[in-house]
C-alpha cells in the first residue's frame, strides 16, 4: 500500500459506503474500510475520527459553501433568493462522484438508524450554516431560519432526484436545487 496516495479520502468514503450498502453499517471495521480503501487503518484515522463521520465528509465545505453563496447573493435578495444562490454556490461544486454516490448512500443510510441520525445532523448543520449567514445579511432570525430549513430541505430533494435521475444527462446539481425550492416556495404559499 502507498502510504501518500492521492485520493484516499475518497476511497475511504466510497470503500465504506459500499461496505455498509453489502454488510451493514454495524457489521463493518474500521480495517475493512481501510483495506478496501488500499490504505492503512492510520490512513484512515488521519481523515476520520471514527467511522460515523464518514457519512458527514465534506459537510464543513458544503456549510462554507452555501453560506458563501448567501453572503455574496445581490443586494436586495429576498431570503429564499440568498438562499437559492447558496444552494447555485454549493451544486456547483458537485460533480460525477457526487452523483455516483447517491444512491449507494441513501441505501446505506436507510439501513442504520446510527447512519439516519448523523445524517439529520448533517442537515441541522447545513441549515445552521444558512441561517447564520441570513441574519448577517440582516434577515430577523425567524425567517432566516424558515428560509434556511427550505433551503436544507431543497438540497436534500434536489440532490436526491439528480444522483438518481438518468446518468446520461449532463445537468448540474443547481437545476435540481432550484427546482426543488420552487415547489417549497408554492407549497408554503399553498398553505395560506
Amino acid at each position: 500500500m502507498a502510504r501518500w496516495e492521492p485520493g484516499a479520502r475518497e476511497r475511504l468514503v466510497l470503500a465504506a459506503v459500499d461496505l455498509f450498502s453489502e454488510q451493514g453499517y454495524d457489521g463493518t471495521t474500521v480495517a475493512q474500510i481501510a483495506e478496501r480503501a488500499g490504505v492503512t487503518k492510520s490512513t484512515f484515522f488521519r481523515h476520520f475520527p471514527d467511522k460515523r463521520e464518514l457519512l458527514v465528509a465534506g459537510q464543513e465545505t458544503l456549510s462554507r459553501l452555501l453560506a458563501e453563496g448567501i453572503a455574496e447573493a445581490p443586494a436586495g435578495s429576498t431570503p429564499l433568493e440568498a438562499v437559492a444562490e447558496g444552494l447555485a454556490r454549493a451544486s456547483d461544486e458537485m460533480g460525477p462522484m457526487n452523483r455516483a454516490l447517491g444512491p449507494r448512500l441513501r441505501a446505506a443510510v436507510a439501513a442504520s438508524a446510527e447512519l439516519r441520525e448523523r445524517d439529520a445532523l448533517k442537515s441541522v448543520g447545513m441549515a445552521a450554516a444558512m441561517a447564520e449567514a441570513l441574519v448577517a445579511r440582516g434577515v430577523a432570525d425567524a425567517p432566516a431560519r424558515l428560509a434556511s430549513e427550505m433551503g436544507a430541505l431543497a438540497f436534500k430533494r434536489g440532490f436526491e432526484r439528480w444522483s438518481s435521475g438518468d446518468r446520461s444527462d449532463d445537468d448540474p446539481l443547481a437545476g435540481y436545487t432550484r427546482a426543488a425550492l420552487t415547489e417549497l416556495r408554492e407549497a408554503a404559499a399553498a398553505l395560506g
